[in-house]
């Protein structure tokens, strides 16, 4: 199929960005007073004295977060309770964190950052019962934000995150990227936008995109390894969550907001996005969002890769009222994408399957941030979400058809203090959905539901601090269509309950050096499809056969790391053992069904997974900085000692950047090693080393940070296949290309 034509709202993006960057009025600290409950102050670089736009302030263990206009000034909410920690942050400068007491009518905080090529990474939310700093983390966490967030941005999540130590990607063609962590995919993986699942079938289909991107979030982060105590069962890969800060939850004075506008040559690929935050009312903000992104054919270096290109867009409103006790608003997300799946597979269309999916989302969240009871906090999110999802065979009829429904709700309530020695989180989950499918894929509609309840403790011994918690989770899976002598087995409501549990440490041997470790149980109920699915899934190219009688999968997780943090110099190495009882894959068997299609069955085997992830950022000479990244697992059957198929092989980045505030120059090599560890019917892949040359510029103007990123990619056109791409047997991955990325912060 020919490039897809870019939509028209395209340019659309590129206007409305410049008008609301125009509109955008320069704040001046004497046009607002300082309402109770709030701090106000300046950000400057320490060596100019230049105000720094677009740096953030958080409030430490709060979730608030306010960017700073274009001369350095911010507001931003805060307890009028007991000392606070502020953290500023912008990318250049070496991140700060001070102390404050509230009070009424005082003096403008004065904070200047100094200039820094290597900066420790910023405060994390994810797998952590508050904010604090990644250094500080109990489990293993990458974060992207702001412009290296912009930099990496690819057309899915999936190919955003691939360059991160210990994450990968899978793909059926460049709009069905899945992350990949640790070697586990799919349903073991949870992504989520603002700590709430996302709500599509990306994981159950190689074929199906994660119905999110990168595009308009203000960060990512990605924590690796089991942590199912805070988000649920399923996560026994990790969790990538999506942050946007949809539901606004601290006043503006301002307009404010980013926009971006990206181009690629690879596959004549351009997205635009703009989002902002606008002030209704004194203590009522209005956020909003609009995205959109296009792209024809990937180019690769032996020809197009036909039938791949995709139009997807996105819009998003939200609001809040912000008061004294703390805040409530509520959401709306839409989502859309039209992509294609490429042809040339065994008992596939040779022209490929057109996929059409959307996805609406009503979000509402209540954060109550006066005691209650014992708890000093209390959030309350639901959420609804509905999804459909259309495979096109030419010439335009329907092959698969799959819609689902979901609602949940969680209240988590928190108690501690930051300067208390404990600090800890108790919550509630319910969920529903319904799923139906329809078309030449016989999967019986279901209902699914699930009930949960948890409990985390973390206590600080001096340069110790131990986590320690619990979660109990049922759950149920009911077919509308009972069949106990269907040809897969016996099709029957079934239900599921289990207990998960975790216990972790982090020592600090100096102030620069800190090890720990944790060990967790999780577990995984198997999906709808995995139990029900029965008949041909054409777009995916095989025939899928469920198997009703699927117990839990269940993992035990072991790792261990040490971690070096201070001035100039960021590393860390973990090692991790996962093991993995009742392991749920689609085993090839061999056979071809009646229309042509390999034959796929779901099956539960015992397994193990082992390796290890390391990165290293050092900063030699004032501002040259050199960076490593390592990661590889091992997978293996225990019953039969064969490996798992579809492991990524030993990979890793090699780079090398000259970086001041205002500008940088980076090379880097991707590097993989040959995977001849293979599973059944699987073929090896060799090594490569691809290359890629970066440069980029930032500067302040009228007020407003502005930043231009050209990446050369894959600069000597090298032929190179992915491991655990679907297509690699018959196209190499992207050739030779430029991306150019323009972003303001306003």
């Amino acid at each position: 199929m020919s490039a897809v034509r870019a939509p028209s709202v395209t340019l659309s993006f590129v206007a409305m960005s410049l008008a609301l960057c125009g509109a955008a009025p320069r704040a001046r600290a004497q046009q607002h007073a300082v309402q109770p409950g709030e701090v106000h102050g300046f950000v400057r670089a320490a060596d100019t004295g230049a105000p720094l736009a677009g740096a953030a302030v958080m409030v430490v263990g709060s979730g608030h977060v306010v960017i700073t206009h274009g001369d350095g000034h911010f507001h931003i909410r805060i307890s009028a309770s007991g000392t606070q920690t502020l953290r500023v942050e912008r990318l250049g400068y070496r991140s700060v964190s001070l102390s404050v007491v509230p009070r009424m009518g005082s003096e403008a905080l004065a904070i200047e950052l100094e200039p820094s090529a290597v900066d420790l990474p910023g405060l994390v939310v994810t797998g952590s019962l508050s904010e604090r700093g990644a250094a500080e983390a109990l489990h293993p966490v990458n974060v992207l934000a702001g412009d290296d967030l912009q930099r990496r941005l690819r057309e899915t999540l999936a190919g955003t995150l691939a360059s991160e130590p210990g994450v990968t990607a899978t793909s059926m063609g460049p709009a069905t990227a899945h992350p990949v962590i640790r070697g586990l995919s799919g349903d073991r993986v949870l992504v989520l936008e603002d700590g709430v699942r996302v709500g599509d079938v990306s994981n159950s289909g190689a074929d199906h995109a994660t119905a999110t991107d990168g595009a308009s979030a203000r960060r990512v982060e990605v924590v690796r390894g089991p942590a199912a105590l805070l988000y649920g069962s399923n996560a026994l890969g990790g969790v990538v969550n999506v942050i946007r800060d949809e539901i606004p939850l601290d006043p503006v004075h301002h307009l404010h907001g980013t926009a971006t506008l990206q181009g690629r040559t690879v596959n004549q690929g351009m997205q635009a996005s703009v989002s902002g935050v606008t002030p209704l009312a004194e203590r009522v903000p209005l956020k909003l969002e609009l995205s959109g992104r296009t792209a024809g054919d990937l180019a690769t270096p032996v020809g197009d890769l036909a039938n791949t290109g995709m139009d997807a867009w996105s819009a998003g409103v939200g609001s809040s009222l912000v008061a004294d006790w703390g805040a409530a608003g509520a959401a709306f997300r839409y989502h859309s994408n039209d992509y294609g799946i490429p042809g040339g597979f065994v008992g596939g269309h040779e022209e490929g399957v057109r996929v059409e999916m959307e996805r609406a989302s009503t979000k509402g969240r209540l954060n109550l941030e006066r005691p209650v009871g014992p708890f000093r906090s209390l959030d309350v999110d639901a959420v609804y979400t509905w999804y459909r999802h259309t495979e096109l065979e030419a010439p335009g009829i329907i092959g698969t058809f799959f819609k689902r429904q979901a609602a949940s709700a969680e209240a988590v309530a928190r108690h501690g203090r930051g300067s208390t020695p404990s600090n800890g989180a108790a919550g509630l989950r319910a969920s529903w959905e319904r799923h139906d499918f329809a078309g030449s894929l016989s999967t019986a509609d279901t209902r699914t539901g699930a009930l949960a309840a948890f409990l985390v403790e973390e206590i600080e011994f001096g340069p110790l601090r131990v986590e320690a918690g619990a979660r109990y989770d049922w759950a149920w899976v009911d077919p509308l269509r009972k069949d106990p002598s269907s040809s897969i087995g016996d099709i029957r409501t079934r239900t599921f309950h289990a207990a998960s549990g975790s216990l972790g440490a982090l020592l600090r041997l100096s102030d620069a050096v800190a090890v720990g470790g944790s060990l967790a149980r999780a577990f995984r109920v198997p999906d709808v499809g995995e139990l029900f699915s029965e008949g041909p899934h054409l777009a995916a190219y095989i025939f899928e056969v469920g198997n009703p009688d699927l117990g839990t999968e269940v993992g035990t997780g072991l790792d261990a790391f040490v971690r070096v943090a201070r001035p100039g110099v960021r590393a860390e190495l973990t090692g991790f053992h996962n093991r993995l009882s009742g392991y749920i894959y689609p085993r090839e068997t061999g056979d071809t069904s009646r229309v042509g299609l390999p034959v796929f069955q779901f099956t539960g085997e015992d397994a193990v997974l082992t390796g290890f992830e390391g990165h290293a950022e050092v900063d030699v000479l004032r501002g040259l900085v050199l960076e490593a990244t390592a990661s590889y697992v091992r997978g293996t059957l225990s019953d039969t000692d064969q490996p798992l198929p579809l492991m990524p092989p030993l990979q890793g980045r090699i780079g090398v950047e000259f970086a001041r505030p205002a500008w940088f120059v980076r090379g880097e090599a991707e590097l993989a090693r040959r995977q001849d560890r293979l599973g059944e019917f699987e073929t090896a892949t060799d090594g490569y080393a691809v290359y890629q040359a970066s440069a980029g510029v930032r500067r302040t103007v009228a007020g407003r940070l502005n930043s231009l990123t050209l990446t050369f990619e894959n600069a000597g056109n090298r032929i190179y296949r992915n491991h655990l791409s679907r297509v690699k047997e018959i196209m190499p991955e992207a050739g030779r290309g430029l991306t150019v990325t323009y972003r303001v912060v306003y």
